[in-house]
């Protein structure tokens, strides 16, 4: 009687930005051959690589790299989109004696993937219209009011509305984690992931994140849905001259210090993720890892 192959668990590495599950994950992969699936909101994006942070063209050839430049700046992409994608990956990557690794700092798309999200639901057009009327304060004021908790581009109108339609509009999920998935997050302390927040700003500016985003905003517009996060709205700012050199880099440091407290809120919402230290979660995971093959 033939042998049922082994099933690869789906290691899952979530925390926020700067935080190094990145580079933790490559290790992993590389050490057990593994495949990365990145559950980053801004990496799916096209062109968008030193701002995004993107893995280095070196590190998509050491390890196989997924929802990386999926779809055009400004074209729409939902978290059904992705969770349909990643699920794909996931099955493939298995069918390859493979294990899939999700890695990112998005906590929409990683909740959609381990809890199974199933989407459907119709979009109520008299909230939308409702919603579109209003303004970005008063959106703002909604969502406190409603608990409703903030997109990472919270300064575009339609992120903030699609935050509000999914608390609206809640899709279907499982109350446990799907089967044969190991899910860490990584803590950090605030004083040193501010350090890395830091430094990767320097390494950003270091390697011509202006000179990208004039690239993008020349041929997508500054207006296009991806151009308004992130380090591109800022450096629009910085191209019309509201913003200097150095005021250029504080800002992006405080944008990305919010987004990781975002990212934070987000996933400790989760009572299924197993918070570690950087060292802490390469220990548990390189044990379990271990143990799992040699079973």
């Amino acid at each position: 009687m033939a042998t049922k192959p082994l099933m690869m668990p789906l290691i899952v590495i979530a925390g926020p930005t700067a935080s190094g599950k990145s580079a933790l994950a490559m290790e992993l992969a590389i050490k057990y051959g593994g495949e990365i699936i990145c559950a980053d909101s801004r990496t799916i994006y096209k062109g968008m690589d030193i701002g995004t942070a993107k893995p280095s063209a070196s590190d998509q050839i050491s390890v196989p790299h997924w929802g990386l430049d999926l779809v055009e700046p400004g074209d729409y992409f939902s978290v059904a989109d992705f969770k349909a994608y990643a699920d794909q990956k996931i099955h493939e990557i298995r069918q390859r004696g493979h294990i899939p690794f999700l890695v990112g700092g998005t906590g929409l798309y990683i909740d959609s993937v381990v809890h199974n999200y199933q989407f459907g639901a119709p979009v109520d057009d008299g909230l939308r219209t409702h919603l579109n009327n209003m303004s970005l304060d008063e959106l703002y004021e909604y969502c406190k009011k409603n608990n409703v908790i903030l997109p990472e581009n919270e300064k575009n109108k339609r992120y903030v509305i699609r935050a509000i339609e999914n608390i609206n509009s809640v899709p279907k999920k499982t109350t446990t984690l799907i089967e044969d998935t190991i899910i860490v997050g990584i803590t950090t302390d605030k004083v040193l992931l501010r350090s890395r927040i830091e430094e990767r700003a320097e390494h950003l500016f270091e390697n011509g994140v202006v000179q990208e985003a004039k690239r993008l905003g020349n041929k997508y517009g500054w207006e296009s849905e991806a151009m308004t996060s992130n380090i591109y709205r800022l450096v629009h700012q910085y191209v019309e001259g509201t913003l200097s050199d150095e005021q250029l880099k504080e800002r992006f440091i405080t944008s990305d210090w919010r987004l990781a407290k975002r990212q934070l809120t987000w996933l400790k919402r989760n009572q299924f993720i197993q918070w570690f230290s950087l060292i802490g979660a390469e220990t548990y995971l390189d044990d379990v890892l271990a143990k799992r093959l040699q079973s």
